[in-house]
């Protein structure tokens, strides 16, 4: 028989009294086509608001009784308090119906577990990368959730979003497109979305109640004292949360009677609520210490628990961390999440309470010290991740070994699985860190720490998003603690990102302002690559004439702090916006410039590329000869760099350049040379040909720049 249960808050209680685990992401999950597993779940209570929800789906709404057609998803609504059971009965409903929605559920919770909401442009950005979509890095708020309801017009798929703070959160969200369902989760109405009717929660049946309670306690406990249970249900106004709380505090303690638990909450008064009189009865049961780590759970970002969170918080080992977290999951205090390491999710619905008790039984300076340890736990374990993927004899290799053996990770593998898993968490650290203000130099060593990791195990491309956050909260600590250097820095990363997905505009204005700043922290690093990145803005932009000018400054720079490698690579570029501009003249002179500097720093193959642009600048400027007779230098500087794609690319070039001086047999001969170099990679046709070899000098040039 399956187990059946019933929802407290964002969670089910199993038959056994023990959770069945959750989510690991604190906000998103996605199932593809086929729906949910299997096993039928016989879900506990609510029979009429399920009934009345599913009805919801198949009412007519005001446009079809108006004669139009919707132009909408329908949006049904389910209000009530945390603790209400109203996250299950909403996963209990997405579980009936989800067979009909042949695209998937969707999932998203918009309400952080400290009350702050959730950005708009965070969550569409998660709903887009479940659904397998570009999300490109620093995209705002109105073209992130537009990309989500385009690619929702086109899909029958489910959508639940859950803990609501406001209207607008889901409306930015809402599917343009009848064939789809949203299901809100929310304390209160969703005024100003048309054609909702809230299904409001409130406790459970009796039945339904006692037999929760009875799940934890046993049936034998509640139908020899029936009237006991009826009263204690009474007492916890059959709330879900209440009632997990109660029969958890019962299961613990078997000699004890029902009408025991229930004289001592009547014994407690009307102080505060249900839930809180029942959650003060299992905390004041606990020993010093574990009734210390509870508090301190509070401070764990997202609510996400591991046994290094709260080993660290608690400052305690982490097996005893383990121990007591798994005390905690027996008693309903946390839960277990469904994930391939051992983490854990405080309910939302007593996080508030947990707050307020640090908060008067924990000093200030306490509190803060827990934070600066979890933070330094956590920069210690990023460390780790990145350095597990250097080599055996790399510095850090060797800083590792060195390191706790609870802090080291096996293999890459499980070091890139651990930050997989826990990246919510870690960027709700870093959000909390630079939202506290007072550890400002954790926060820059997380952030930092944090970086390096996703950069090693992910590749800058594919943690784009994620690192144009960090990158704006570096942003924001070097602004708030004037720190030029580091503002320079996040501004210069940001705009490389705002460059790559399109966004030039914005790019010119972050590189000028990393210049200015740059040139504040005396920093000619910053200040160089920023007026070089300033010249690739315009570049990109088309203007030329600046792009060449701002080049000219970084040049400048280079050759005052004698940097030759840089000088020769900027001559380059400068010449290439000069070869845009039409100007062939400057742009043989900047050619010539780059193969000086290339030859004397001794760099043979930036020396080819050089050759092989100039020559392919002399063929634009109408002068084949001089083309030729660069061609064939390029050709053997290529040949001592061992590039062969580029003496491929020359090769073809010289066979075109023949063609046109009118000599087809040694066209031939030179062709016949680039097939054997390349072989399968030749290109079929003469203008394929020429296509291939521009691309290889373009890339060639790239790589060089």
């Amino acid at each position: 028989m399956a187990d059946q249960a019933v929802g407290t808050d964002d969670a089910m209680v199993s038959e056994k009294g023990q959770r069945p685990a959750v989510q690991s992401s604190p906000t998103l999950d996605f199932a593809r086509a086929g729906g949910p597993p299997s096993t039928e779940s016989q879900f506990l209570g609510r029979t009429r608001e399920l009934k009345e929800l599913r009805a919801d789906i198949e009412r007519a709404g005001l446009d079809t009784l108006a004669g139009r057609k919707a132009p909408r998803a329908r949006v049904l609504l389910i209000a009530g308090k945390p603790g209400s059971g109203r996250t299950a009965l909403a996963e209990e409903l997405v579980r009936q119906v989800a067979d009909s929605y042949p695209d998937g559920v969707l999932r998203a919770r918009l309400t952080e577990p400290d009350g702050t909401p959730v950005p708009t442009e965070r969550t569409a950005r998660d709903l887009l990368t479940a659904l397998e979509l570009a999300a490109p890095a620093g995209a705002d708020e109105d073209d992130l959730s537009e990309r989500v309801r385009e690619a929702l017009a086109t899909r029958r798929t489910l959508l639940l979003l859950d803990d609501a703070a406001d209207a607008e959160q889901v409306d930015a969200l809402l599917p343009e497109t009848p064939d789809c369902l949203v299901v809100a989760v929310s304390g209160g109405p969703l005024t100003g979305i048309p054609d909702v009717r809230p299904c409001t929660l409130g406790g459970l049946d009796t039945k339904s109640a006692l037999d929760l309670l009875g799940r934890y306690t046993g049936s034998v406990r509640i139908t020899v004292d029936p009237r006991a249970a009826e009263g204690l249900v009474e007492i916890c106004a059959a709330q879900p949360a209440a009632l997990v709380l109660a029969g958890a505090w019962l299961a613990h303690r078997p000699k004890a009677a029902v009408s025991d638990l229930a004289k001592q909450l009547r014994t407690e008064g009307d102080g505060g609520s249900v839930l809180d009189r029942v959650f003060r009865l299992s905390y004041t049961a606990l020993p010093a210490a574990a009734a210390r780590i509870l508090r301190l759970l509070s401070l764990a970002p997202v609510g996400l628990v591991d046994p290094h969170t709260a080993s660290a918080l608690a400052g305690c080992s982490v097996g005893a961390a383990r121990t007591t977290l798994d005390d905690f999951t027996e008693l309903g205090l946390v839960r277990p999440v469904e994930s391939p390491l051992p983490q854990y999710e405080v309910p939302g619905c007593l996080l508030p309470l947990l707050r307020s008790l640090a908060e008067t039984q924990d000093r200030p300076a306490e509190l803060q010290l827990a934070r600066a340890r979890m933070l330094e736990r956590t920069v210690r374990l990023l460390v780790s991740c990145r350095a597990i993927t250097e080599t055996d004899s790399s510095p850090a290799r060797e800083k590792l070994a060195g390191m706790p053996r609870a802090l080291r990770f096996p293999n890459p593998r499980a070091a890139a699985d651990w930050l997989r898993i826990r990246q919510p968490a870690l960027l709700a650290a870093a959000r909390l860190a630079v939202a506290d203000g007072e550890l400002d130099t954790l926060a820059r060593r997380l952030m930092a720490a944090l970086v390096r990791a996703m950069v090693a195990h992910f590749g800058t491309q594919a943690a784009a998003p994620e690192l144009y956050g960090i990158h704006r909260l570096v942003l924001d600590v070097a602004e708030r603690r004037n720190l030029p250097r580091e503002k320079a820095a996040a501004l210069l990363n940001l705009a490389d990102l705002d460059a790559q997905t399109g966004r030039t505009t914005e790019a010119l204005a972050r590189y000028r302002a990393a210049l200015d700043a740059g040139r504040e922290a005396n920093d000619p690093y910053a200040t160089g690559r920023a007026m070089e990145s300033v010249g690739g803005a315009y570049q990109e932009l088309g203007d030329y004439d600046r792009a060449a000018d701002w080049y000219g400054r970084a040049l400048a720079q280079r050759l005052a702090r004698d940097e030759r490698v840089d000088a020769a690579r900027l001559h380059g570029r400068i010449a290439t916006v000069h070869t845009y501009a039409g100007r062939y003249g400057e742009a043989l002179l900047n050619w010539r410039s780059a193969v000086t500097g290339h030859r004397r720093t001794g760099d043979v193959p930036g020396q080819a590329r050089a050759l092989s642009e100039m020559a392919r600048v002399q063929e634009y400027a109408g002068r084949p000869e001089e083309s030729l007779a660069t061609c064939h230098e390029a050709v053997e500087w290529a040949r001592r760099a061992e590039d062969v794609r580029l003496q491929a690319a020359l090769q073809l070039r010289l066979a075109d350049t023949l063609d046109r001086l009118g000599d087809p047999a040694a066209a031939r001969l030179h062709r016949g040379t680039a097939e054997r170099m390349l072989g399968d990679e030749l290109p079929e046709d003469a203008s394929a040909r020429e296509q291939d070899a521009n691309a290889c000098e373009i890339r060639s040039t790239s790589e060089e720049d």
